[in-house]
């Protein structure tokens, strides 16, 4: 079991009082969001079809929750992973012009998730995506896009410090920008993971860019799918991508904590590369990669927000499941119990 115990845990908020705040975070932070990105809210499906190149394949290894549809001749559905291409498909299909996009709320189960602090069972977030001009595929654009992100994340400690005083704003001014690649550079003998915390501890936020190729020791930062973002752009002689993750220190916990995977997506040049380069060019012939290759998907740049990561950092939970309903063994509970730790 992967727990950590911060010492003399006590909740900022009575149980009673946490309901109530979720429910002010999260309305605040998407209407907020909807508006600096011009987003309009639509409906997301729980499942899709099996075969179909839909759901998002995270790191390629993760199993999916599926089940037959006794109705559709047991035809196979499964629980999504993300929305990273649903939403691409749902941009064409409403024809959003550059500029504009959706966002939904996603509900996803990850049965192979390990355990801990931050990491549930349940995964709820707010995924989003945004059509963009060619000209617009540009390390620039994905920064100024990331900027507007972070100025929702200030807005919504301004408005939790201003109805919870003793809850004290943390966030630094501005949000730091660092590749992958420059990271290994500064710390060689660290692993990407460690790399992470201490870029976060350094900075307090930070955007990690270029998430998914093979960087100068011939490992890649993190796992990517390669038919989503846009990992393997070249931009000069060593750094590559447009894509990353945005990354906050957290001061109970003591450790990083991502609350976006994000970046411009592929487009017809960068899926077929990186198919390549992950060995799985099969996937032509699937229903979303088809309809990219063929022009049907507008071009877009778009991720997905943690939900209960959000609400716990800013609520200074310690749990993910003080703030979400989930599962967890008997011993996470009795033990979290033990520390002021109480788990919904």
């Amino acid at each position: 079991m992967k727990l950590y115990i911060p010492t003399n845990y006590q909740p900022t908020l009575p149980p009673e009082m946490m309901e109530q705040s979720i429910k002010m975070l999260k309305g605040l932070f998407q209407d907020e969001l909807a508006d600096s990105l011009n987003l309009r809210r639509v409906t997301a499906p729980l499942f899709v079809l099996s075969g179909t190149g839909i759901n998002d394949d995270l790191n390629g290894t993760e199993r999916a929750v599926s089940f037959p549809i006794k109705d559709m001749d047991d035809r196979k559905a499964e629980v999504v992973h993300s929305l990273a291409k649903w939403k691409r498909m749902k941009l064409g299909a409403y024809n959003f012009p550059p500029g504009y996009g959706l966002y939904t709320d996603m509900n996803a189960i990850r049965a192979d998730e390990e355990l801990d602090n931050i990491h549930s069972l349940y995964v709820d977030q707010w995924d989003w995506e945004c059509t963009i001009t060619d000209e617009e595929r540009t390390l620039d654009y994905l920064k100024d896009t990331v900027d507007k992100i972070f100025q929702v994340l200030k807005k919504v400690e301004k408005k939790t410090y201003e109805t919870f005083p003793h809850i004290k704003p943390y966030l630094p001014e501005k949000i730091t920008y660092i590749h992958s690649e420059d990271l290994l550079a500064e710390y060689p003998d660290l692993s990407p993971k460690d790399r992470e915390t201490e870029a976060a501890k350094k900075y307090k936020a930070v955007f990690i860019i270029g998430i998914g190729a093979k960087l100068a020791n011939g490992e890649k930062h993190d796992g990517r799918a390669p038919d989503y973002d846009d990992w393997s752009t070249p931009t000069d002689d060593t750094h590559q991508g447009l894509n990353g993750d945005i990354i906050l220190w957290n001061p109970i916990l003591n450790s990083p904590l991502e609350i976006s995977s994000m970046g411009i997506r592929v487009d017809k040049a960068a899926l077929l590369r990186q198919l390549e380069l992950g060995n799985c060019l099969e996937r032509q012939s699937l229903t979303f990669h088809k309809a990219l290759l063929n022009d049907e998907i507008p071009l877009s740049i778009g991720g997905g927000i943690g939900q209960s990561r959000l609400c716990m950092y800013f609520l200074r939970c310690a749990h993910i499941g003080e703030v979400q309903a989930s599962l967890w063994s008997d011993e996470m509970i009795e033990k979290c119990k033990a520390n002021n730790i109480l788990l919904k």
